[in-house]
């Protein structure tokens, strides 16, 4: 099974021996974050090959040479708020994804943000030993070591059976979100849900999948953007929103860690300047 991310526009990109063997088409053209970071001023398929090249070769992603040690990429991404979360004590754990292992608990606030910080949407993915005996030992805990499945639910009901009760999760699915709505209820957990991928969904999916959330990222979604009404937001170019006053509070956390300057002032909300957003929003 080779691995498969989206990136970039939700591009699919099939890597297979540590090389990229398939380059889907971009959903948009231009993104302001990968414009501040990677200089792209236009998607296409050639950069986003050359960018999961890059990420390959750089962060060892889909290999076994995986760095799970990362800066912080964006001041706002949701490893960064998961990472502020476990630091600051308002969440016992975190369910994520990681290339190379699937779906990955941990507290340990540099790893969940190493796994996190440079992948998109992954959408499948095989064992890598190497990534799975790193992420072990740093305190993660591989839901799936021979398979590498991707299983927030799964992943959540092995957090609650080892004893975490505040729990943050990513998805990408409504049905996911809320079948881990029904768990929280059932089993006594608080529940953070971070959705995240949006890029490209339609409007049934984005308005089924924000009622279960606390916390959305944006990407380039043109229906995210038109139906959410946020407690908070930060970022204005590809925002992460806040949903509940739960998820308001661990932005506001959040933004105690950032080290340059805030601004802080009430308005309303969403507040998305146009020459700003990703193009065209999807």
């Amino acid at each position: 099974m080779p691995h498969v991310m989206e990136i970039l526009g939700k591009a699919r990109v099939v890597v297979k021996d540590g090389k990229v063997v398939e380059v889907g088409e971009p959903q948009i053209a231009w993104c302001p974050i990968f414009e501040k970071a990677r200089g792209i001023r236009e998607i296409t398929r050639e950069e986003v090959k050359k960018n999961m090249e890059f990420r390959i070769r750089d962060f060892g992603l889909f290999t076994d040479k995986r760095k799970l040690e990362m800066d912080v990429f964006v001041g706002f991404g949701a490893s960064e708020v998961m990472m502020t979360g476990l630091n600051k004590g308002l969440l016992d754990t975190t369910v994520t994804v990681c290339d190379g292992a699937g779906t990955v608990i941990t507290n340990n606030p540099s790893l969940v943000q190493g796994m996190g910080a440079r992948i998109s949407g992954l959408v499948e993915t095989e064992p890598i030993e190497a990534t799975i005996n790193a992420i072990a030992d740093r305190g993660g805990i591989v839901l799936d070591p021979s398979g590498a499945r991707i299983d927030p639910a799964g992943g959540v009901k092995r957090a609650a059976e080892l004893g975490y009760r505040k729990i943050a999760v990513t998805v990408v699915f409504p049905e996911t979100a809320k079948e881990l709505r029904r768990m929280e209820q059932e089993m006594g957990l608080d529940l953070t849900i971070i959705g995240a991928h949006v890029t490209g969904i339609d409007r049934e999916f984005a308005t089924e999948l924000v009622k279960h959330l606390d916390i959305v990222t944006t990407c380039a979604s043109k229906h995210i953007r038109e139906i959410v009404k946020p407690l908070a937001q930060v970022g204005t170019a590809v925002p992460l929103f806040a949903i509940t006053q739960k998820g308001k509070e661990l932005l506001l956390e959040r933004a105690k860690e950032v080290e340059s300057p805030i601004l802080i002032n009430t308005m309303p909300l969403p507040a998305l300047p146009e020459h700003k957003q990703p193009r065209e929003l999807v």
